[in-house]
């Protein structure tokens, strides 16, 4: 598969997010899923203190085992999760009990790629960074990100780092993909000033860029959206589904799929170095590593701006 760089870190094209396991999966399914992931090439795993109630790490870790030098673990602080005891913030003194709590969970010695999971307005970023730095010059972490943050913080982040010479974040994690292009009104140029990395969250807005959602018909039984009642409008609303309509048919065109579309689309932009998708099988692992072989071309990339109403390419 193809790998790409992000900070001093080289990552998979198609990442793996382990927000399932622990919830939708168990220990024994989350294991044949880690496994299907390493031996397809997968080497980037995104997980949380926070997902699957804590249990994420934890299953991550003990379905690494003996091939944990063959992955990049990327976690994530600071979303709070009081009715896991996850306290939450980016407060010096937390940040440093969080990856430790981390760290004993995956079961390693050190994190690869340690991310902020949201702002904590009640932190200055500094003192947050000046944390996040002590932790990678004491071997606990490798590099440092951020996810869910605005151009203005990214910027306020990176002057902060330089000004004082310490680590500085190499990636945003961010909500993107080929239906929500809300990164491109200033973080992916961000990204670009800064040379970070634009690791997207919902690449497939909840499986409407899968395929199995059609127009004027019932979500299918037992699948994401069926469940979410009225949250499911976030991803499949009347535009989404318009959208999505006329992206079938530009892909079928070409003998292509929505899926190939989404994993491709996202890594024709500059910023992207890793598309990072859940999985509850070794079938959609597979499914997901062959999404990301089209080379959309220029025209291509053009037409599919048209139909999301987007004008000119702004990865």
């Amino acid at each position: 598969m193809q790998t790409n760089t992000l900070g001093s870190l080289t990552v998979s094209a198609v990442g793996l997010g382990c927000n399932n396991f622990g919830g939708r999966i168990d220990a024994a399914r989350t294991g044949e899923v880690v496994a299907a992931a390493l031996d397809a090439g997968i080497t980037l795993f995104d997980t949380a203190d926070t997902y699957g109630g804590t249990r994420s790490e934890e299953l991550l870790g003990r379905a690494l085992g003996d091939r944990r030098d063959e992955a990049v673990i990327a976690s994530k602080f600071g979303a709070a999760s009081p009715e896991d005891g996850v306290v939450g913030g980016a407060a010096p003194d937390y940040v440093r009990r969080a990856v430790d709590d981390s760290l004993r969970r995956l079961g390693t010695d050190h994190i690869d790629l340690y991310q902020l999971h949201t702002p904590d307005d009640s932190t200055p970023i500094t003192d947050t960074l000046e944390a996040l730095d002590g932790l990678v010059q004491a071997g606990k972490v490798r590099e440092i990100g951020c996810s869910n943050f605005d151009a203005a913080q990214v910027d306020e982040a990176q002057k902060a780092a330089a000004d004082r010479g310490i680590a500085a974040f190499v990636s945003v994690q961010n909500r993107y993909s080929v239906l929500h292009r809300e990164p491109e009104q200033g973080v992916t140029q961000a990204c670009r000033c800064h040379g970070m990395g634009l690791l997207p969250y919902f690449p497939l807005e909840g499986g409407m860029l899968t395929g199995k959602y059609r127009s004027g018909e019932d979500a299918p039984q037992g699948s994401r959206l069926a469940g979410m009642g009225q949250r499911a409008e976030r991803f499949r609303n009347a535009r989404n589904v318009e959208i999505v309509e006329n992206l079938r048919g530009f892909c079928e065109q070409r003998g292509r799929c929505l899926l190939e579309l989404a994993f491709s689309w996202l890594l024709a932009q500059p910023t992207v170095p890793s598309v990072i998708a859940g999985a509850t099988s070794a079938e959609q692992i597979k499914g997901n590593v062959a999404a990301a072989g089209w080379q959309l071309t220029d025209d291509e990339l053009a037409e599919v701006d048209a139909i999301t109403g987007v004008s000119g390419q702004a990865g």
